[in-house]
């Protein structure tokens, strides 16, 4: 008699003791034809291929479903063993943005002033960006995307996530595409350090700010940087 020694039974035999795992069809699926897909395809192309990143906003308010539309969203990102650990923080306060604006001054100014390189200078040189930060105010909402590094259990023992940086990445991308795609915009903002925003928005030590996207209408006067994106074969190849 043969023993099946593959890893596929070994690893059969350390999840023995695991229940089975539950699985329902695809939901919602429909093959399109080719020419629908194409069709739909150049269409988002399109549509995506106009966002751009401004740091003029208008006061405007924002109704709080759009926001919270955009979350569940990016909280239909795929996550490393679907622990889902992105956690958004959606601020609309004035005076909780004011304090978050005075935080990330203070340490961007001592980016801009002492820490940051003569390469990195010239590289933000284009964007015309500075330490001062008027878009942590002036938009509407204020939105804080934290990486959770580890769950907590209910007995307070630790839960390893996996691949977090990357589910936390494709989440946020589909949430700037949800901003974009209902026609309000965004930044990505990464103040660095960032410590402060967990102290100032009372979130675990076991959670660290990533990106802080304010939202809301372009200013009637907003502008971007005359920039162009590389082109198709500067970005893939195909064999």
């Amino acid at each position: 008699m043969s023993v099946d020694t593959s890893p596929a039974a070994d690893y059969k035999a350390l999840t023995r003791h695991l229940p089975e795992p539950k699985f329902v069809p695809l939901p919602h699926y429909r093959r399109r034809p080719e020419a629908e897909m194409l069709a739909a395809a150049r269409a988002f192309y399109a549509e995506m291929d106009q966002r751009r990143t401004t740091r003029h906003f208008a006061t405007d308010a924002v109704p709080r479903e759009l926001i919270e539309l955009a979350i569940r969203t990016a909280g239909t990102a795929p996550s490393g063993a679907h622990r889902q650990p992105w956690r958004f923080v959606a601020i609309a306060d004035a005076e909780l943005k004011r304090r978050i604006r005075v935080a990330t001054e203070e340490e961007e100014y001592k980016t801009y002033s002492g820490r940051m390189t003569d390469e990195w200078r010239e590289a933000l040189h284009p964007l015309g960006t500075d330490h001062v930060k008027e878009h942590l105010t002036d938009a509407p909402w204020v939105v804080v995307l934290f990486a959770e590094k580890y769950g907590l259990r209910a007995d307070g023992s630790h839960r390893k996530n996996y691949y977090v940086d990357e589910s936390v990445g494709i989440a946020a991308g589909l949430f700037i595409a949800a901003i974009h795609r209902m026609g309000l915009v965004t930044l990505t903002h990464t103040p660095n350090p960032m410590g402060f925003l967990r102290d100032l928005l009372g979130r675990g030590t076991n959670e660290k700010a990533v990106l802080v996207l304010p939202v809301g209408y372009p200013r009637a006067d907003a502008q971007v940087p005359d920039l162009q994106r590389l082109p198709l074969e500067a970005i893939a190849q195909f064999k």
